[in-house]
């Protein structure tokens, strides 16, 4: 949805500089902390889907129109599907040494 002219974007700085926020503590995690390697890699992850979820909302305006419900429920499903198929990948292919 183009902008009118004359307004400042407030909600797209507000997104644009908690990205930049969340990406510094990210930096700040990996190398200013004495955490352990999967801690690390939580938090980071944490900070990357909150970025993800922030960036659909505010720039790619994925809730709104019509259909901003069903776009949504399509996203969730879809990652749905994709982390079954990995960890589903993984568990077959690590459990079958066990068969013979």
């Amino acid at each position: 949805m183009a902008q009118p002219t004359g307004r400042f974007p407030k909600k797209e700085v507000f997104g644009f500089l908690s990205s930049i926020i969340m990406t510094l503590l990210a930096i700040i995690v990996a190398f200013r902390t004495n955490l352990s390697g999967g801690a690390i890699m939580a938090i980071i992850g944490g900070l990357a889907l909150l970025q993800a979820g922030l960036q659909l909302t505010m720039f790619m305006h994925v809730t709104e129109g019509k259909d901003g419900k069903s776009n949504v429920i399509n996203m969730v499903y879809s990652a749905f599907l994709a982390l079954v198929i990995v960890f589903g990948s993984i568990w077959i292919l690590t459990s079958g040494h066990m068969a013979h």
